[in-house]
């Protein structure tokens, strides 16, 4: 079993990624579950065994950060667990219950006790199988430049002047619960249009007069993987550190490219992971345009400070903060995962991972996290975060606690 795991100071990204991210191989889609039935109250008997094998390094930092965004709501606001619903004050309680059990180190036996006594757990539904598939994001750091030169050409773009969105509940109660439309205005034809694909805004020579650069990368692969994590570090040649976050998007659908070479038999499916990717990329330049492109999503970013921060607006921290479909499971709460993880000592084997179980919390959310049978775990920066991250297509079990009314 994995007991510790150390890393170095952890930055975020809000959008998620890696090895099904990229290739787009999540389970089987179960049309039957919503958020009233994504998670099924367990009886005493069916509880899992609840051990913290990473010695809960990093957790009641984690549990901090979301009674800071509990107590940023309303204290009614409703949050579903299957059938039941609990609302914020109620679950300020249960996070604050959980806490203070450990500040003295607990055995694993009173640790059961504890959680079967005062709180209901309830198991994610997961695919046909009952599993959830977990994969791994992390924080890129690279290098970069305040100006444009021969060797920091790619820039990395903030919200462009002309793009809108639509909120289309405004108009007719029909569209309500309705994502918002990413639009421009056509000034040729006077009409609403969808905003600018990936490849139109990488041949628009002057689409930084409509959207400031921010920063210039070295590599336009550094910049489309800035992209998929959602955000990160730059190093700039002055040797100051740049922390940019996720904006917005252009509201393109987004397309795997790992899928995508798949498919044209580039990168064999079990080969695939971001270092994969990154690795082709690298070694066919002058199929770049049709690799990337085939991704019409396209993100921009803002400049930050502190974080990292997930889409609760609060830090998230590595090993113990994970992304979920917010339409299917309540933000901020309590969870268990059972899955596996690298050995820290040995991180660049794929077949050593190991079996392994710790309490997270759900404080992000992510483009490519769809339906009840995925979750994204953030693995932090660093050689075992980056290794971790792209490699992680791992099933397993997670679990939501709440505490007993």
């Amino acid at each position: 079993m994995i007991k510790k795991i150390s890393l170095n100071n952890i930055r975020i990204c809000f959008f998620v990624a890696l090895v099904c991210f990229f290739c787009g191989c999540f389970p089987g889609v179960r049309e039957d579950i919503t958020k009233f039935n994504s998670l099924k109250k367990l009886k005493l008997k069916d509880y899992p065994i609840f051990d913290d094998n990473l010695d809960f390094k990093g957790f009641n930092t984690s549990i901090d950060n979301s009674l800071a965004y509990f107590k940023r709501v309303p204290f009614q606001r409703k949050y579903q667990y299957g059938k039941e619903i609990y609302n914020a004050a109620h679950l300020i309680t249960s996070l604050e219950t959980f806490r203070d059990f450990l500040q003295e180190k607990q055995s694993v036996k009173a640790l059961n006790k504890f959680i079967e006594s005062k709180f209901t757990v309830y198991a994610a539904a997961g695919n046909e199988e009952e599993q959830t598939l977990f994969t791994g994001y992390f924080e890129p750091i690279y290098e970069g430049s305040l100006k444009k030169s021969d060797i920091y050409k790619y820039p990395l773009y903030s919200i462009p002047d002309d793009l809108l969105e639509i909120d289309l509940s405004l108009f007719s109660d029909k569209y309500d619960g309705h994502k918002r439309l990413v639009a421009r205005v056509d000034g040729l034809k006077n009409r609403i249009v969808p905003y600018y694909s990936r490849a139109q805004i990488n041949f628009m020579e002057d689409f930084k007069v409509k959207s400031k650069p921010l920063v210039w990368l070295k590599s336009r692969v550094d910049r489309f993987f800035l992209e998929i994590q959602g955000s990160g570090r730059v190093v700039l040649d002055s040797k100051e550190e740049l922390r940019l976050h996720y904006a917005k998007s252009n509201g393109n659908t987004y397309q795997s490219i790992g899928r995508y070479l798949i498919g044209k038999n580039e990168i064999l499916k079990e080969d695939m992971s971001m270092q994969a990717i990154r690795k082709w990329l690298e070694l066919n330049p002058d199929r770049m345009d049709e690799v990337l492109h085939h991704n019409e999503s396209f993100v921009f970013f803002q400049t930050v400070d502190g974080g990292p921060y997930g889409s609760l607006g609060v830090e998230v921290t590595p090993l113990r903060s994970i992304a979920t479909d917010s339409s299917m499971f309540p933000k901020g709460a309590l969870c268990f995962m059972q899955s596996r993880l690298p050995a820290p000592e040995n991180i660049n084997s794929l077949k050593e991972w190991e079996k392994t179980s710790f309490f997270v919390l759900n404080q992000d959310t992510g483009g490519a996290i769809n339906g009840p049978a995925r979750a994204d775990l953030f693995c932090g920066n660093g050689d075992y975060a980056t290794f971790t991250a792209g490699h992680m297509n791992q099933y397993g079990k997670l679990f939501f606690l709440v505490l007993k009314p």
